[in-house]
């Protein structure tokens, strides 16, 4: 079954595809599908956000959307950068902005209250009366500085052990262990019920 990736994000694009294609799905990018729009994302959850761009692309298509809504969830900065992710250093930032901004923010904060997680919603539209809205996460805590070469997004600072960013994990790893691989496992358990 054809499913368009509601993004024209390319990490996640490449992730969307090496996680869902050996579950039978033959995922495609927007672009792929012909499909140039700018959806805004104005909802104040991850999975508001996640149903708003699937609904979006849906309602052009009629075919099955998957779409995701994800960021990095800081504890000490009250939830942020949450929802804003993306545009948390403003509008057009490189990752290695946000990155800065994320880091500076954190600059002298002690390791106990560095604790972080990235969060995902997936939201599935499969036809006019099947839809399924999943959530997943992956925890760790921001690190001193980025390290690692993989990976896209926030990936170099998030550490999920003392020695290891998700940016130092292969895609294979990352795609076992991440808030989005943990929102697939989910969803996939859901579509085969």
């Amino acid at each position: 079954m054809k499913v368009i990736i509601a993004s024209n994000n390319e990490g996640k694009i490449r992730e969307f595809k090496a996680m869902l294609t050996p579950l039978g799905y033959e995922p495609i990018s927007m672009k792929e599908a012909g499909i140039s729009a700018e959806i805004a994302e104005d909802g104040e959850t991850f999975s508001e956000n996640a149903h708003i761009k699937a609904k979006a692309i849906y309602d052009m298509v009629k075919m099955p959307v998957i779409a995701d809504d994800s960021g990095l969830c800081i504890e000490f900065l009250g939830g942020a950068p949450g929802v804003y992710s993306a545009r948390y250093a403003g509008e057009h930032a490189t990752n290695e902005e946000r990155i800065a901004k994320v880091l500076d923010e954190m600059h002298g904060v002690d390791k106990p209250l560095r604790a972080a997680k990235f969060v995902c919603a997936l939201y599935f539209i499969k036809d006019d009366e099947h839809e399924i809205c999943v959530t997943g996460e992956c925890e760790g805590f921001i690190g001193e500085e980025p390290i690692g070469a993989n990976g896209f997004g926030y990936d170099p600072i998030f550490m999920i052990d003392d020695d290891t960013s998700m940016a130092m994990l292969s895609e294979q790893e990352k795609n076992y262990i991440s808030h989005r691989a943990k929102a697939l496992r989910k969803l996939a358990e859901e579509l085969s019920r």
